[in-house]
This record gives structure tokens, C-alpha cells and sequence, in this order.
């Protein structure tokens, strides 16, 4: 019954688990109750007898039900698996059962039988807390939800039957019933539960909030973008509960040979048996049976796996297949794009360069026509200082977007181009009212030129912060052993170095288009590398679908993200990638312990009990520890990392990093 604890639901295995209960305790009792009886006076002179034994009557129909009642379970359960052509070695622990009620030894039978089932309790009741504790995270959306009528007033509705554009109102205390846009009020949130983060975000009007986020501070009414499983919590709870079907590299070894195991292993029985039929060859036959079931070789590797799927769902690392946790202890090289991952992404326009006689407003509106129709983030910086100079942009014919190059589009018949400074000469702009000193660009700005009809008007400048955290995640990631850090960018070449010194990454590479990046990766597994590549997942996703591990940052809301990466982390945090392939590396280490313990107590246990030195009884006892500690060691991952989720006042403020440019297009 080991194999399917890490299968079910939550639900299904509590019920499984009571059922265990039960079973064990009135089964227990009955086996309990046949060793007392006979130490009652009354009860220990009826006896009868078939000329060789005395037996007490009493004694034996207690045993004799209690093996029946705890043994029923553990045979019933593989004879299905025989008869679906599952064989999961659980025949072999039916078979001693078996074996000893036959030779009328109920009490063994019993005590054997009662010792498996608490192994299998144990191990039941282990997993459900594991995947409690992930569901803990992911199961946290509110029952209800107060949606707002046209006229004002509130009813109570069931968030499944939220739907997009319904506007709710959301109290102090709340969960957050859906996806949404904030369209009143301000408050703190604790998105803990999506993003990893310890700290309350605040948030005001126009900005996003997530699906079973807690509201801690003031009254907010959302607007529902998101509802059901279409949110970023329904998405994240879907994935991660999908993770944990999926198989590593070990256990896929481990059930290639499973179907070996059990005939192996009753073939070496049956000839100990036959040589020392005897002598106790029975009993050692017994013993051999019990000892040789694997529960603790079987849940060596998914309860690992489970325990580390829930270490990383705590801190906002959305990890779709366990398989990538074997791939990231052995990362020899990572390339990070550099816009929304070593940058914030969160750009700024901080200089207007027209060319001779065109008027900055000219420039700034003629830019925001074809800007705000993207949704790249140099058009999202332009209309937004467009707004606040309080220019309004026309709205322009045949828009088209090139990705890494830039933008065009026709405004009262004249073709409006928005984008790089080579692309723009590539499409025949007449770039030369640009060539004077004083027109030059800044060394390390980043700048988006604009042309109309041909002729150049000028280019926006732009600039970007480094993430706080980056620089120190990069340190870390060079002390384990992963010394080959790329960065690379489709901004120029002066950006991108000042960036790459600051981040201290070996190799930059600038002004790529993303087909530049899908051969940068392919080039370094030539070399034999194990390549992560991370990026925001927006235009990363060819190469991140290259790498032999994908990242993709700030996940949390952005369908894109979390579906173009085979590990999401859901803030923007990249201490989150240090302490991943930590994480993978514990994690794989308590695997091998778990499989050093689970072979190496059926080596030995199988060789003493084959030597008569070991009774059933005594290798039930010894089934039961030894899946005992391979549980207990599992679960140590559950609590590793947690000193990267301090409490609030724990949580010191992050040093402030100057300004550097970085890329446009």
C-alpha cells in the first residue's frame, strides 16, 4: 500500500488513514487479548488438545480473528494489484500473512500484521502531512465573496461564479476571491501564498491582486480579471499537485526492475526453505517474506520529492516536473536576460533628444501613437510619460510589432517608426539630422529612435534599476561551483557591459535578437554544459524552452510565465535560484541516504533471517523502523530554507543600488 500514498488527494488519504486506524486498533486489541487470556485463571483451564498440542480455546479463536481482521487489508490489497497486473511487491508482506495462518501461528500472523499496518499508517499519515502542507498553500481560496451590484449593494455569492468584470468588495481580514484589477481604496496584502514573499505589498488603485491573497489593511473593491481556475492560484494549484505525478530519472530505474523483484525474491525463499525444511525453514521463510517488502526502498525517492515540492511552494518556486531537481544540482552555466531579471524591467524615460526643429512634445506624442498600442515595457515607460505630461496619442493604421527591433505603424498616410537606431537606418530613415556632437547619445543610456516619413525626429532615452538582490545571487551561484554566468540583452553593447560588471557575470552578449540566444545555449551544451537559462518568460521563450532547465521570473499573474518554463518563480526575488540548486542538491542527497538505508536493510535482514537469527515478529519491527526513517529523513526538506522567509520584523531593508540603463528593443 506504500506506492499509493503519494497518488491520492488530501481527502482520499484521510479516509484511507481512519480506515487504518480502526483496522489496527480492534485487530491490535483481539492479538493483545490472546496473550492475556491465557494468564486468567478462568479462561486457562479450557484447553483441548490434538494429541501433540495443548491449545486454549479462547486464546486461539482471539488470535485467529485478530490475524484475520489485520491481515484481510494487506491480502485483499494484492490480490487487486495481481488481478490489475500491478504488481507493487505488497505480495510480498500477503504471502508471510499468508504463510503463517496456514501453519495455524495466529499470534505471529497478528503481531506481523499489526506491525505492516502501522508502518503503512505511518507512512499514510506522513505523506498527508506533506501534501497538506503544500495544499495548505494552495488550497487557500475563500468561500465567499461580496460582488457589487449596479446599485450598490452587496451580495454574497460563491466565488465560482465570479466572472470577468464583476467588481467585489474586499474587507480587512479577507481573502481575495479572484484575480483583479484594484479600482478602489488601498490596503497591504499578504500574497505570501503565491509569491514567497514575508512582507505585505502595498497596493492601491490599478494595481493587481491575486486569487487567496490575504487583504490585511484597508477595504478594496477589485475588479475580476481572473476567476476559478483561471486564476494564478487555480493555475499554481494545478501544476504543483500535477508535479507530484511526475517520475525522476531514479524512480523510473527503480520501477524498471520492480517487476524482477518479487519472483527474485520468492525463488531465494523457496530454496532456504527448501534446505532448511527441517529446521524452521518456515519460520525463516516467514521472516524472509516480511523482511524482503521494500516499503522503505519505495518511498525513498517520492517522499523526498514530495517534502522538497513543498519547501520550494512555500517560497514561491513553482517547480512542474521532480525531474528538474535532479537536473539543477549539476548546473555548470546560466544565462539570464537582462531586462525583468538582473533589471526590474520597470523603465523610465529621463531625456527627450529632437532633432533640429522638432518641438520634445512633437517627439514624445509622434513615440506614444505606436507605444501605447504595445505592451513591451519601453512602450509602457513612454505612455506613461506621455500621460503625465498630458499629451494624448493618435491612433495609428497597420501596426506591427518586431520583436528586438522595434515598432511602425501609418498615421495620416505617413509610416511612423519606433525602435533601434540600426533598424531604423536598415529601413531607409535618413538618420544624418542625428550626427552632431550635440545629438549624440550618453554613454550607458539606453535609446529609442523616432522616425516619420522617412526622416528621424529624435530619440528617447531610457534607464532601468538593477534588482537589489541580483548581484549577491550571482556571488552565490559562483561559490557553488557554477562558474560560467552569462549575460545577454538586445540593448547595446554600453548598457549591457555596464550591467554585466555590476552583476559580475563572466560573458556578456549585446544586441541579440532572440534566434542569437537559442545559439548561445546551443553553443555552451556543445561545450557540455548544463544550462539554465532564466528570463521573465515574455520573449524569453524559445531560449528558455532550449535550456536544460528553464526559470521564469515574477510569474505570479502572468500566464506566459508560468506556462514557458519548467520552474517558476512566482516574485521577482533571484535569491530564489541560489537557494534552488541548494535545494536540489539536499534533496538528492537525502534520496541516496533513503536508498542506502531501504537496500541495505533488506541485505542484511534477508541474510540474518535466512540464517534463523531473526523471528517474523522481530522483522515486522524492523520493517516498521526502517520505513520510519526513511520518512522521518524526507521530511527534514519540509522546513529546509526557512531562513529566506523571516518575519516581517525580522526582515532587514534591501540596500539601495544606483540606477544603470539597460536595454530598449
Amino acid at each position: 500500500m506504500a506506492h499509493d500514498i503519494l497518488k491520492d488527494s488530501v481527502e482520499a488519504q484521510t479516509v484511507r488513514a481512519s480506515v487504518l486506524i480502526v483496522g489496527i486498533l480492534l485487530g491490535g486489541v483481539l492479538v493483545l487479548c490472546s496473550y492475556l487470556v491465557p494468564l486468567i485463571p478462568i479462561f486457562s483451564r479450557v484447553t483441548f488438545s490434538d494429541g501433540q498440542r495443548n491449545f486454549n480455546s479462547f486464546a486461539d479463536i482471539l488470535a485467529m480473528a485478530g490475524a484475520i481482521l489485520l491481515g484481510f487489508p494487506i491480502i485483499i490489497h494484492a490480490i487487486k494489484g495481481i488481478l490489475r497486473h500491478q504488481a507493487h511487491m505488497d505480495e510480498l508482506v500477503a504471502l508471510a500473512v499468508i504463510a503463517a495462518l496456514t501453519a495455524a501461528d495466529y499470534r505471529t500472523a497478528g503481531v506481523v500484521a499489526f506491525f505492516l499496518l502501522l508502518a503503512n499508517l505511518v507512512e499514510t499519515r506522513t505523506a498527508l502531512g506533506a501534501k497538506a502542507s503544500i495544499e495548505s498553500l494552495i488550497r487557500i481560496s475563500p468561500t465567499k465573496a461580496h460582488r457589487l451590484a449596479d446599485n450598490g449593494t452587496e451580495e454574497l455569492v460563491n466565488p465560482i461564479d465570479l466572472s470577468a468584470g464583476d467588481v467585489v468588495r474586499v474587507r480587512p481580514g479577507d481573502n481575495i476571491p479572484a484575480d483583479g484589477i484594484i479600482v478602489s481604496g488601498q490596503t497591504s496584502v499578504n500574497q505570501a501564498n503565491i509569491t514567497g514573499e514575508s512582507l505585505p505589498v502595498d497596493k492601491a488603485v490599478a494595481d493587481e491582486v491575486f486569487s487567496g491573497t490575504s487583504n490585511q489593511a484597508g477595504a478594496i473593491d477589485v475588479k475580476v480579471t481572473r476567476a476559478g481556475d483561471d486564476t494564478t492560484l487555480g493555475k499554481v494549484r494545478h501544476l504543483i499537485l500535477q508535479a507530484q505525478q511526475t517520475r525522476t530519472p531514479i524512480m523510473r530505474l527503480i520501477d524498471r526492475y520492480a517487476g524482477w523483484y518479487t519472483p527474485t525474491i520468492i525463488m531465494i525463499t523457496g530454496i532456504v526453505l527448501f534446505f532448511t525444511r527441517n529446521s524452521g525453514g518456515v519460520e525463516r521463510a516467514i521472516t524472509m517474506l516480511i523482511v524482503a517488502c521494500p516499503c522503505a526502498l519505495i518511498l525513498a525517492v517520492p517522499t523526498a520529492m514530495v517534502a522538497a515540492l513543498s519547501c520550494a511552494a512555500r517560497l514561491g518556486i513553482l517547480i512542474k516536473d521532480v525531474s528538474t531537481l535532479e537536473v539543477a544540482r549539476n548546473l555548470t552555466s546560466v544565462i539570464f536576460d537582462k531586462t525583468g531579471t538582473l533589471t526590474t524591467g520597470e523603465l523610465a524615460v529621463t531625456r527627450l533628444q529632437p532633432g533640429p526643429g522638432i518641438e520634445p512634445e512633437e517627439l514624445l506624442k509622434t513615440a506614444s501613437t505606436l507605444e501605447h498600442m504595445s505592451k513591451h515595457p519601453v512602450a509602457r515607460a513612454i505612455v506613461k510619460i506621455a500621460q503625465k505630461a498630458g499629451i494624448a496619442p493618435a491612433e495609428p493604421t497597420n501596426f506591427q510589432e518586431f520583436a528586438g527591433k522595434g515598432v511602425s505603424g501609418n498615421v495620416d498616410g505617413q509610416e511612423i517608426l519606433v525602435g533601434r537606431k540600426t533598424w531604423l537606418t536598415e529601413q531607409g530613415v535618413d538618420m544624418s539630422a542625428m550626427s552632431g556632437a550635440a545629438m549624440a547619445e550618453p554613454e550607458g543610456l539606453s535609446t529609442l529612435y523616432v522616425s516619420r516619413g522617412s526622416k528621424v525626429l529624435g530619440w528617447v532615452g531610457l534607464e532601468d534599476r538593477t534588482r537589489p538582490e541580483a548581484r549577491q545571487a550571482l556571488e552565490e551561484l559562483r561559490k557553488m561551483g557554477i562558474n560560467e554566468l552569462v549575460m545577454v540583452t538586445g540593448d547595446k553593447w554600453s548598457v549591457a557591459r555596464r550591467v554585466a560588471k555590476e552583476m559580475g557575470c563572466t560573458e556578456v552578449q549585446a544586441e541579440v535578437l532572440p534566434a542569437d540566444k537559442l545559439e548561445l545555449v546551443a553553443a555552451l551544451k556543445a561545450q557540455k554544459h548544463i544550462v539554465a537559462v532564466v528570463g521573465d518568460g515574455v520573449n524569453d521563450a524559445p531560449a528558455l524552452a532550449a535550456g536544460d532547465l528553464s526559470v521564469a521570473m515574477g510569474a505570479a499573474g502572468s500566464d506566459v510565465a508560468i506556462n514557458s518554463a519548467s520552474i517558476a518563480l512566482m516574485n521577482n526575488n533571484l535569491e530564489r535560484l541560489p537557494f534552488l540548486v541548494r535545494l536540489s542538491r539536499r534533496t538528492m542527497s537525502v534520496v541516496h541516504q533513503n536508498l542506502l538505508l531501504g537496500v541495505s536493510f533488506i541485505i542484511v535482514l534477508e541474510i540474518l533471517s535466512a540464517m534463523g537469527w531473526i523471528t517474523p515478529i522481530m522483522g515486522a519491527i524492523f520493517h516498521f523502523v526502517a520505513a520510519c526513517a526513511v520518512i522521518f529523513n524526507s521530511a527534514r526538506l519540509v522546513r529546509f530554507g526557512e531562513e529566506l522567509h523571516k518575519p516581517a520584523q525580522e526582515e532587514q531593508p534591501a540596500p539601495r543600488v544606483e540606477p544603470v540603463p539597460v536595454t530598449n528593443y
